[in-house]
């Protein structure tokens, strides 16, 4: 029995229980320091601003995302879908790490300190780092990651409009953010889940679920991931790391972690992180707490603007939000900008570029020009999801919701 017992660890997961990660290399990855790391970095960014138990980490949705993802290599073995022990490895490797690249706040860094480098391709890079690490035990996994394994239906698990991924972070935060109606049942669409073709798709008996799952994705998104508060608080953000950045160019000296340092002061573009080593190793030593840290010490600032941002950062008196179906005018954003000129003291210049922010965000439930849902008919043909659907026809699937946000300082 001791033997048994040595031969995995348990997480005991508050969403979906005790998870077993056997030894090997998938328990060498979770052990690894550049995964640990994600335990340090909220898997919301701000929302907690909006909603306060949403405290999650990233590496919290990457257990459940593995979890789920055995239970679905699972489920395809019992339908007899042949999937080795060394894919079924590499599809749970693949997915573990596929968040590994997230910097500070999600996707904070990617606006502000870093340019033309998405946390996709940082995750990559991540991963080929730690398989050179591991003397080569990565390379199918990549490969799965990469789709460039010849069974697409494994890089589907990973990264498709019904990915493992999802299916993790839809029941992750809404059990955490308290938003119940993200609660999708994903036991029970993994349990339809079968392979055609070498296309993963779902057994027609399952279409409620997956009816329910594409509403609660949209539900989730305007209720929760775009939240109006949320993306105030994560602009207020945005804008303190940038005018950081620009203080940081005239030679300001600002308090800062190492690692935040050297992405501060100096311009990290894309050639540069993917050639220079020491780019990389900087940016793994940044979490959400080098940000914290740097805010709380800025709050204090001689500088008005960087302090009065993290001031209302850290006590979560954010941007005040207009959503519209529109972009504002013009005229309008000016009249804004001349105001806060005028109350805060400063150039119409910095009003515009650090204490407002216009954003248009356009979402829709489901991508037709993506990986499809299929339903497996029981002739054994497939048709899609918005096909199907009594409920949902497609174009009521794929219209894109679009909204603009103009957010400014109350």
């Amino acid at each position: 029995m001791r033997e048994k017992m040595a031969d995995h660890k348990i997480i005991n997961d508050p969403v979906f229980g005790f998870i077993r990660i056997p030894k090997g290399v998938l328990l060498d990855i979770v052990a690894h320091p550049d995964f640990f790391r994600l335990s340090r970095i909220k898997q919301l960014g701000g929302a907690n601003m909006v909603y306060p138990g949403a405290q999650h980490t990233r590496f919290q949705h990457s257990i459940g995302a593995f979890h789920l993802t055995s239970k679905a290599v699972r489920t395809l073995q019992t339908k007899g879908v042949e999937i080795s022990e060394e894919e079924a490895v590499a599809v749970e490797a693949a997915i573990l790490m596929h968040d590994i690249g997230h910097g500070p706040f999600s996707h904070v860094l990617e606006h502000t300190l870093i340019s033309g480098v998405s946390h996709e391709e940082v995750s990559l890079m991540v991963m080929e780092k730690l398989n050179r690490e591991l003397g080569g035990r990565l390379d199918l996994a990549i490969r799965i990651f990469k789709d460039e394994h010849p069974r697409h239906f494994l890089h589907q698990l990973i990264s498709s409009q019904l990915d493992m991924d999802r299916l993790d972070y839809l029941r992750r935060d809404s059990f955490f953010s308290g938003v119940t109606e993200g609660n999708i049942g994903s036991a029970r669409i993994i349990d339809m889940l079968d392979v055609k073709d070498d296309r993963l798709v779902v057994e027609k008996k399952g279409i409620y679920s997956i009816e329910n799952y594409l509403v609660s994705r949209r539900l989730m998104y305007w209720q929760v991931y775009l939240h109006k508060t949320g993306v105030a608080a994560e602009h207020v953000l945005i804008n303190a790391l940038a005018r950081a950045k620009e203080l940081a160019r005239e030679g300001v000296e600002l308090f800062c972690s190492p690692a935040l340092h050297f992405f501060l002061y100096q311009d990290i573009e894309r050639g540069r992180f993917m050639k220079e080593p020491e780019c990389l190793e900087r940016y793994l030593d940044l979490d959400d707490n080098d940000i914290m840290s740097a805010l709380k010490v800025w709050g204090r600032s001689e500088d008005r603007i960087l302090s009065m941002l993290s001031r209302d950062f850290m006590g979560r008196c954010i941007f005040r939000v207009e959503v519209t179906d529109e972009p504002v005018s013009e005229a309008y954003v000016e009249g804004v900008v001349g105001q806060l000129s005028q109350r805060y003291g400063v150039s119409r210049e910095d009003a515009r570029r650090y204490l407002t922010s216009s954003l248009e965000i356009g979402k829709d439930m489901y991508s037709i020009d993506e990986d499809k849902i299929e339903i497996l008919m029981k002739d054994g043909t497939t048709r899609d999801i918005s096909a199907v659907s009594d409920m949902l026809n497609i174009s009521t699937l794929s219209r894109k919701v679009r909204k603009y946000f103009f957010c400014y300082q109350r």
